[in-house]
């Protein structure tokens, strides 16, 4: 069984910054509380996504590659509005950091997330890093398609 060990935190300052970016283009085709099945474009590749129930930084995880003409055509399918983003990979004390900068509804939004081997590994804190967002299911992305980041009332992007 695939499992995702991700942190995600909220972004602050440039220092993330790469010019390389990707852009991705994702939707839901179920989003309850049990699973979530994304379609995923990535500049040239695509993917189908299950993830499970997350426990704290944990959830299951099961990820496959599909042609990007399918994935054109499940994304017509997703329930609610596509999410679109560039995604920033920079290193830092040995891990690929994954920053998100979110575009449309999210604009204004930026997040990172790193990927550990164990919910209780030890890892340097960036100089960018703003506060953690592991556990607020608003930055969730399957929560942002349906609540984008511009709708919400206070909102806070560092």
């Amino acid at each position: 069984m695939g499992v995702e060990i991700e942190r995600k935190f909220l972004v602050t300052g440039d220092g993330w910054r790469t010019p390389n970016g990707v852009r991705y283009s994702q939707g839901y085709l179920n989003r309850d509380k049990h699973r979530t099945v994304r379609v995923r474009v990535a500049g040239e590749a695509a993917f189908l996504t299950i993830k499970g129930v997350s426990n704290g930084p944990s959830r299951a995880e099961f990820e496959y590659a599909i042609p990007t003409a399918d994935a054109a055509q499940l994304l017509t399918l997703c329930d609610g509005p596509l999410i679109d983003k560039i995604r920033h990979i920079t290193r830092f004390g040995g891990l690929d950091w994954e920053v998100d900068e979110f575009l449309g509804a999210n604009q204004g939004l930026v997040v990172a997330e790193v990927e550990l081997d164990s919910p209780d590994q030890a890892f340097a804190r960036p100089d960018w890093l703003g506060i953690e967002v592991t556990d607020d299911p608003r930055y969730f992305n399957s929560s942002l398609a349906v609540q984008p980041f511009q709708a919400w009332p206070g909102k806070k992007s560092e």
